[in-house]
């Protein structure tokens, strides 16, 4: 579409008080406290899982050493995305324009729309964390109770679906303590955020912060707060559209990923023919999940 003088017909004469629509302020990049940034210098990355050894069985005196075989797990392929987004303004309507240079406020616009297409791309990954349309190099979504595992199904899901509370966090924090690996030896897994939308931001703070129990009129600890629990606090993700469900990232490497391939870039031209000024703006980045383990998940109660 074209931005001509019919576009914006009240740019052409005087007496516009004022403009509004193009100046407000933005949240503060929220994906990066959620998701690993990782560079990329390829069309698709590939991330493999090792299967490792089992447990060590006992060896008779004479007996020969049992050998086990290590071997490939499931890969997670994970390719690269373009967005961009431009505008066209016609030399009339440069030229006629009576206030800020429509050119300039539509560069605003893209400017703005490219970092919300970031952030809303970035928390789709959660907000399909269980839509079996979106799997990941398992075959399962990212919050699955059926991970496939040599060991059998592994879960990353609240095992009882719950609303966030005192209670609720604790038990998903005693599932990640409980983690293995793919052959179920334990693992030092350990919750590092809370993510929640902004509807729960007061209750994980309530929960997290309180010097007591919260919520109750004894006088018992707060245990969470006391052991040093989820040492990141409490992050709100404003893109998030579940109000109710909530997660925590860990510390599992290659856990949530934004793969980033070329940063945001800005351009502006003429063209010849029509002499109308265009202006885009293209990103290259892609988000998404190698280990399951990074993000323990429930969609509340």
């Amino acid at each position: 579409m074209t931005t001509s003088t019919g576009s914006h017909p009240k740019d052409l004469w005087p007496g516009v008080k004022a403009h509004f629509g193009h100046t407000y302020d933005e949240h503060p990049e929220e994906f990066s406290m959620i998701f690993d940034a990782e560079g990329s210098d390829k069309a698709y990355e590939e991330r493999v899982q090792y299967v490792g050894t089992g447990l060590a069985p006992v060896k008779g005196q004479g007996e020969s050493v049992s050998f086990e075989d290590t071997k490939q797990g499931y890969i997670s392929r994970i390719t690269n995305v373009t967005y961009a987004l431009g505008g066209i303004v016609t030399r009339e309507a440069i030229e006629d324009g009576q206030y800020m240079s429509l050119a300039e406020r539509i560069a605003k616009f893209i400017a703005f729309s490219i970092r919300q297409t970031e952030e809303n791309v970035g928390a789709n990954v959660i907000n399909r964390a269980t839509n079996g349309s979106y799997p990941g190099g398992d075959g399962v979504p990212l919050a699955s109770a059926s991970h496939p595992e040599t060991d059998g199904n592994q879960s990353n899901l609240l095992t009882v679906a719950a609303d966030l509370s005192e209670e609720s966090l604790e038990d998903m924090l005693i599932q990640i303590m409980l983690a293995t690996d793919s052959k179920g030896l334990k693992i030092s897994l350990i919750g590092q955020k809370l993510v929640v939308p902004p509807q729960l931001i007061f209750e994980a703070c309530r929960i997290l912060e309180s010097v007591q129990q919260s919520g109750t009129a004894n006088n018992d600890i707060n245990a969470l707060r006391v052991k040093g629990m989820l040492p990141g606090g409490a992050v709100v993700n404003h893109y998030l559209t579940d109000p109710d469900a909530w997660g925590i990232k860990t510390n599992a490497p290659e856990g949530l990923i934004v793969q980033n391939r070329r940063a945001v870039e800005f351009a502006k031209d003429n063209e010849f023919t029509t002499e109308n000024a265009m202006m885009k703006g293209s990103i290259r980045k892609v988000y998404g999940w190698g280990d399951w383990r990074g993000f323990y998940w429930t969609p509340g109660a």
